[in-house]
């Protein structure tokens, strides 16, 4: 492992293990007070805090009772590959991408040991006030926010290479 790999990985290890902690702190404080109480305003006529058993997939879609292996098998395939991928970046330039991938995976595996421990994820963060939207939680939080760092990643390195390509071939009168 080169110099730049070990920082990744020292980069990596703290946002997957703090996404992990923050999830199942959330979610064990949410069935110990608030699954007594069902639902309460977080911030009045914006978010509300409800207590729901997800036996499917993210926000609820797929959630017959018999498919919850599937998303279990599928779930760990997932993380097994953003593993994979986390650790075959070794550059500098994407440190992005780790960061992105490990808060996916970060979310993947807190929402994995609520399928195992559980047989479904404990969601909380209700959002009807607002729209009409499924509950979350914050390991769903930490997948979406990740997969946009991973787009955001995707964008600034194409435009690099863009803008490099674009150099090679017109070289400046310096060069010439």
């Amino acid at each position: 492992m080169n110099k730049e790999s070990k920082r990744l990985a020292m980069l990596s290890a703290p946002i997957i293990i703090l996404g992990i902690v923050l999830d199942q702190v959330s979610k064990w404080l949410c069935v110990k007070y608030l699954k007594p109480k069902g639902s309460i305003p977080f911030i009045p006529k914006l978010i509300n805090l409800t207590y729901c058993e997800n036996t499917g997939a993210a926000f609820s879609m797929f959630s017959a009772p018999n498919q919850r292996w599937i998303f279990m098998v599928i779930s760990t395939i997932a993380i097994a590959l953003m593993i994979y991928m986390l650790y075959s970046f070794k550059e500098k330039k994407y440190t992005l991408m780790v960061i992105g991938l490990s808060m996916m995976i970060s979310g993947g595996v807190g929402n994995m040991i609520d399928r195992f421990r559980l047989g479904y994820v404990v969601d909380m963060i209700d959002v009807s006030p607002l729209f009409s939207f499924a509950i979350f939680n914050v390991a769903d939080c930490f997948v979406c926010v990740g997969a946009g760092v991973m787009l955001l990643a995707f964008i600034l390195l194409w435009k690099k290479e863009i803008e490099e390509q674009k150099n090679q071939s017109n070289p400046t009168s310096e060069e010439q």
